[in-house]
């Protein structure tokens, strides 16, 4: 069976810089591209050959961690490999405790890209060969990341929204589901993070964020 890999990223030169240098790993493949998380989501809907996902870590609408936690929330179980420009330590733990394949970072050359996609393609892990995953990271950390990754795509989205700073209204309407769902899904995000209200949410999820911002992921 033909491979299948797909490029999220919203910058369409990286792109496509990164769909021709992976051609020659998957010469009888194919790889699609998407600009968005939404974009990615309509591509592996209801289908099941997606061999592999090329993450970014920051798009309009996903920033850190979240847009890596509704991928891995949410079937098939697509390995993801984070393509970041972030290259510090406890970011790449932490994107390897909630379910990446690899990372890799925008820094590296085209051939150290390739060996890293050729490896979990293999079914193996690809970090950066100075990251230790052994080291103990912060344990409260951990266990936040840990909290986060049970919650269903859909509590996902909404505990996006809320750092968003949205209200259960807007967020009912931009999904398209009533408010009384919302405060459903709500409850359950502080049942499953441990947290007594939306804010204390919102700083948990922060808290393993970290500054995204700068560069750019």
């Amino acid at each position: 069976m033909a491979i299948r890999i797909i490029v999220v990223d919203d910058h369409p030169l990286f792109r496509g810089a990164l769909t021709q240098a992976l051609q020659s790993v998957i010469a009888d493949g194919r790889i699609d591209q998407a600009a968005s998380l939404g974009d990615l989501e309509a591509l592996i809907s209801g289908r099941h050959d997606t061999d592999l996902v090329l993450l970014d870590l920051t798009m309009p609408g996903v920033q850190g961690l979240s847009g890596l936690l509704l991928l891995r929330a949410q079937p098939p179980d697509i390995p993801v490999v984070v393509v970041s420009a972030h290259d510090d330590p406890e970011t790449i733990r932490k994107c390897m405790e909630v379910g990446a394949s690899g990372y890799v970072p925008k820094s590296l050359s085209v051939e150290e890209i390739r060996a890293a996609v050729e490896t979990v393609l293999g079914g193996g892990i690809s970090v950066p060969s100075d990251i230790d995953l052994s080291r103990p990271a912060d344990s409260d950390a951990d266990e936040v990341v840990a909290r986060l990754s049970t919650l269903t795509p859909q509590q996902v989205r909404v505990l996006m929204m809320l750092g968003q700073g949205l209200l259960n209204k807007q967020i009912a309407y931009q999904l398209g589901v009533s408010e009384a769902t919302i405060k459903a899904h709500v409850s359950a995000i502080l049942q499953k993070l441990d947290v007594d209200s939306r804010t204390q949410a919102v700083i948990a999820i922060n808290r393993i964020e970290g500054d995204w911002r700068s560069p750019k992921a």
